[in-house]
């Protein structure tokens, strides 16, 4: 067997479904309050449903690790019983889908992302079963809902704090790959640089690998020879050159500056959170109105999705302006009064 699974209530194959509550959910705002009602219930009030977790990479990765801790999140309120498997390869990815489907769970979460035309057969094949997928595509059928990780805005956010601390007013970032929910992470962040110091200009590399910390190093050390004096470590890896060469950085989906070795170091992190979509997908199964959507509004700053860390050690070097103005763009964003754009075009170095 080449992928681990970890079961939490339930074993594959028992065969039970659990039963439909009633609810009604209207738009984002009167969902949102259903999910916090939900969630304030005592566990014995709540009914549970199924949950089945399925990952390409180990949990500790810091993308499904996101859902992951929501997931568990719930399982702790008495709200699901959850079941995981995690280093799926693609090749075993459908099969394990069906297998959890035939035991009889209520929703499935994971990444369709290689695989989207045959996960979304398996939702063909199983109508009466939720998935929630990440998925670059479009929702599809009656039960196959996507997401992706959209914090962009926090991304915006973070660049005009870069924009303001950058002496050099060259800015270094290391990704992945050089796909949209990479692209837009970059652009956003660029835009927000812009808006503050026009002058600045950007180093852009892709190391070709969501996990590879020693070469993500070196493409930052030798951003850093170019003449960068921030960085944007959007893989890991980046956070340790950055403490070596003695310059500071800003993080990607998890809290860097706590995760992953960043005192003094990492000035504030975009952070993805899964809780708000995780919760409004189980109400919905529970409720029996599951139906095939896109979950983008539920990982954007409105409602809750997506965030911008704290300074910590960086909160009493950072100008009082340069703070009150990101607490203004903050509110101006949640309030729909600021737009940041959306590119998922290839950024490229402007040096």
């Amino acid at each position: 067997m080449t992928f681990s699974t970890r079961k939490s209530g339930f074993f594959a194959g028992d065969g039970k479904t659990g039963r439909r509550g009633v609810l009604k959910a209207v738009g984002l705002a009167a969902a949102a309050a259903v999910v916090l009602g939900l969630a304030g219930q005592p566990a014995e009030a709540q009914e549970k449903i199924k949950v089945a977790g399925i990952y390409t990479v180990p949990i500790q990765q810091k993308w499904v690790g996101t859902l992951h801790r929501a997931l568990a999140a719930a399982e702790k309120r008495g709200e699901i019983e959850y079941s995981f498997s995690e280093k799926v390869p693609n090749t075993d990815y459908v099969r394990v889908m069906r297998e959890y489907a035939e035991g009889g769970v209520d929703l499935i979460v994971g990444e369709a992302f290689g695989i989207s035309r045959e996960a979304r057969k398996v939702a063909d094949d199983y109508p009466k079963i939720a998935f929630l997928m990440g998925d670059p595509g479009v929702e599809h059928g009656s039960n196959f809902s996507v997401f992706d990780n959209w914090i962009h805005e926090p991304c915006y956010l973070m660049g005009v704090v870069a924009g303001t601390m950058t002496k050099t007013n060259k800015i270094g970032m290391v990704g992945g790959f050089p796909i949209g929910e990479v692209n837009r992470l970059f652009h956003a962040f660029m835009a927000g640089a812009k808006s503050v110091n026009p002058d600045v200009e950007f180093k852009v590399s892709f190391i070709g690998s969501w996990y590879d910390p020693p070469k993500a190093k070196e493409f930052a050390f030798a951003q850093v020879e170019s003449g960068v004096d921030v960085l944007y470590a959007e893989r890991a890896g980046v956070v340790d050159a950055a403490r070596e060469k003695g310059i500071v950085a800003f993080g990607n989906v998890n809290d860097m500056n706590k995760l992953e070795n960043g005192t003094d170091v990492v000035v504030a992190s975009a952070l993805w959170h899964m809780e708000p979509a995780i919760d409004y997908a189980i109400a919905q199964v529970k409720a029996g109105t599951f139906k095939a959507e896109n979950y983008k509004e539920w990982t954007m700053m409105k409602a809750g999705g997506a965030s911008l860390s704290p300074f910590y050690e960086f909160e009493d070097k950072i100008p009082a302006e340069t703070k009150a103005k990101i607490d203004a763009l903050a509110a101006q964003i949640k309030g729909g009064d600021l737009v940041v754009e959306i590119n998922d075009d290839e950024p490229k170095s402007t040096f």
